[in-house]
């Protein structure tokens, strides 16, 4: 991953930072701290802490205040214990078992230093087993804390969804989303955005075809007031990764699903541990299940491969050829499957008129 150029300069000026007051120190006190140790210690604190940065460059500012909610209620807990005296209780048994030959101050100072260590051991301790458990925790747990609480504006509304330029170009996503089947609010990052003009700008007539449809996607979505459309301007930068990993880490870092009709982008989201709404998925998950012996009614409108046949189409395109019904053409019958036959185009089903 490339660091941003803002990460550069910030950690450049840092050490410039460190290095003049390294400077200033050493001029301060100069019978004290030389100027190149000044300048060798300023450059190891600036090199010490740039090095724990580098090391937390995974840890999102979500992460850090779940962190410090769950440092919070662990030093809290710690401070209820000590309310209870248990470090008096532990100094008094420290005390009563202390050796007969030390005398009233020493007792008197190893019952302070007990006290001390057990204060310490407690709020070091909660603290630090509340900040993991919080970060262990998702928003369910935290609302369970706190009745009626969200820590995200979409723990009502529903996690956010990313779109990739595939899921854009297609018309369908309009109507899934104006149906409500999309809770929360419609990302659509700056690299899609990008991806969909130069494809309407492109040369070839098919791929400017797509673009164009694409940004009128865009445009009936953001003037549709029952959708919510935004872009994220994250990921903008050209850098060394494909556009579907920085479509993978946008959606992690905003804690969204990812929308799109492309099965190897998927597959590798879900690897990525990214929620995904697939809509090939969808779409075969409406489609009718179609079981031997069923009955429906069916509209015939064109004749089939035999004389005898006709053929009537379902709502999703499944293809049913009706034996014996050619002279029914037109007209729309009552049928039931006899049998069904998956070929490469698709299922094909046969059927019979009903009182045949």
């Amino acid at each position: 991953m490339i660091t941003p150029t803002s990460v550069t300069v910030a950690r450049f000026t840092y050490l410039l930072i460190c290095e003049l007051l390294a400077v200033t120190v050493s001029l301060t006190y100069s019978d004290i701290i030389p100027l190149p140790l000044g300048l060798l210690g300023g450059l190891l604190i600036a090199g010490f802490f740039i090095l724990i940065e580098t090391t937390l460059k995974g840890f999102t500012l979500r992460g850090f205040s779940t962190a410090t909610f769950g440092l919070g209620v662990g030093l809290f807990c710690a401070w209820l214990l000590t309310r209870v005296d248990i470090a008096d209780l532990m100094a008094k048994m420290i005390k009563e078992s202390a050796p007969r030959t030390m005398d009233a101050l020493e007792v008197k100072e190893l019952e302070e230093a007990v006290k001390k260590a057990i204060n310490v051991t407690l709020y070091a301790s909660l603290g630090f087993l509340g900040a993991v458990i919080a970060l262990r925790s998702n928003r369910d747990d935290f609302a369970f804390i706190i009745p009626f609480v969200r820590f995200r504006q979409e723990g009502a509304q529903g996690r956010p969804v990313v779109l990739d330029a595939e899921a854009v170009m297609d018309s369908r996503v309009i109507n899934i989303a104006h149906a409500g089947f999309l809770g929360g609010r419609l990302i659509v990052p700056r690299i899609v955005l990008q991806e969909l003009q130069l494809l309407a700008a492109s040369p070839t007539l098919a791929h400017r075809q797509r673009g164009q449809r694409g940004l009128d996607v865009l445009e009936q979505m953001q003037s549709d007031p029952a959708t919510q459309v935004a872009i994220h301007e994250s990921g903008a930068e050209s850098g060394e990764q494909s556009l579907h990993a920085r479509l993978i880490e946008i959606a992690k870092l905003l804690d969204a699903r990812l929308l799109t009709n492309e099965d190897n982008l998927a597959k590798v989201a879900r690897l990525q541990g990214v929620s995904v709404l697939n809509l090939h998925e969808l779409t075969d998950a409406l489609k009718p299940s179609i079981v031997v012996g069923e009955k429906m009614r069916l509209a015939l409108v064109r004749p089939g491969k035999d004389d005898h046949q006709a053929v009537g189409y379902l709502s999703d395109g499944t293809m049913i050829v009706v034996n014996h019904a050619s002279q029914l053409m037109g007209s729309t019958q009552t049928v039931h499957v006899i049998s069904t036959l998956q070929t490469s185009n698709g299922l094909m089903v046969f059927a019979e008129l009903e009182g045949a």
